[in-house]
């Protein structure tokens, strides 16, 4: 799809003006520094696959937004980083598939350590915000009943993905930071996540509304796509967007992002008071 096309799928939600506050430099208390970690240990996406010792699609677009006001990203496919000084960092941003303890056949990219991902998910239970794009719940997946710790800290966990297709997603939370000019829905091109257990103190901001959508896993009742939640002190934000190179290029993208990680370094307050019953009642059930 040509970008012409996709701003015309996504509508005028993807047009709109910049933020009400100032992406500036000005705007941030102080400098500061996350990590993008996108080590996939299951499907490779190709917004997170490097050529050469170039940037990948998602880490070069991350790093330009980020210069915009003042944070530095770091990028790693390297499973260590969570066995070092995690306390360098203000935030985490994960794109990251799989069990990230198992090898991938691919050069200079070592597996975390059990050791290394427990810390992480306790510092996230003391404080650390994190951001989760599309594949990020795609993760430590569950076993039977029993819900994954790292499932539990994201939210929610990737089930299924029929065909990508134009779907309409509804805004449930337009005061969220970087949600005010997307109107009440908006429409996209997406490779759209079917997601099960998904946690009952969600605040959810964008809607799966699957009205009209094609292929069983979206035989459902509206779900949540896009979310807030606390998770003991820590922030975490979750959205399923970011499949496609030019969903990572629209606007739309663009301000949810810096929005949320606003919001999960502490820049803007807003409270994740839970709504998950209200807006998406059928959240969990899977079939219609």
């Amino acid at each position: 799809m040509k970008r012409r096309e996709f701003l015309a799928a996504a509508g005028a939600g993807a047009l709109v003006s910049a933020l009400p506050f100032r992406w500036t430099e000005a705007s941030w208390n102080k400098p500061r520094k996350i990590l993008y970690f996108t080590r996939s240990a299951g499907f490779e996406h190709s917004v997170v696959a490097r050529k050469g010792k170039d940037l990948a699609h998602s880490e070069r677009l991350l790093t330009e937004w980020c210069k915009e006001v003042n944070v530095e990203v770091v990028c790693s496919k390297d499973g260590g980083v969570f066995d070092g000084d995690l306390d360098q960092f203000d935030a985490i941003a994960l794109y990251a598939t799989g069990d990230w303890t198992k090898p991938v056949d691919r050069p200079n990219e070592p597996p975390a350590t059990e050791t290394g991902v427990k810390r992480l998910l306790d510092a996230i239970a003391a404080g650390k915000g994190v951001i989760g794009f599309h594949a990020a719940n795609d993760a430590f997946h569950s076993r039977g009943s029993e819900v994954s710790p790292f499932v539990k800290m994201i939210g929610g966990e990737f089930l299924s993905h029929g065909r990508q297709q134009e779907a309409t997603i509804r805004v449930a939370s337009p005061k969220f930071p970087g949600c005010q000019n997307l109107g009440k829905s908006f429409r996209m091109l997406e490779e759209w996540y079917a997601m099960k257990n998904l946690a009952d103190d969600l605040h959810v901001i964008l809607i799966q509304d699957t009205e009209g959508m094609v292929d069983a896993c979206y035989q459902r009742p509206p779900y949540p796509s896009t979310w807030a939640r606390m998770h003991g002190k820590g922030r975490v934000f979750y959205t399923s967007l970011g499949h496609r190179e030019d969903v990572w290029e629209s606007k739309i993208m663009k301000d949810l992002t810096l929005g949320a990680l606003a919001w999960v370094l502490g820049e803007v307050a807003f409270d994740p008071v839970p709504n998950v019953k209200e807006v998406t009642p059928g959240a969990n059930q899977l079939s219609r």
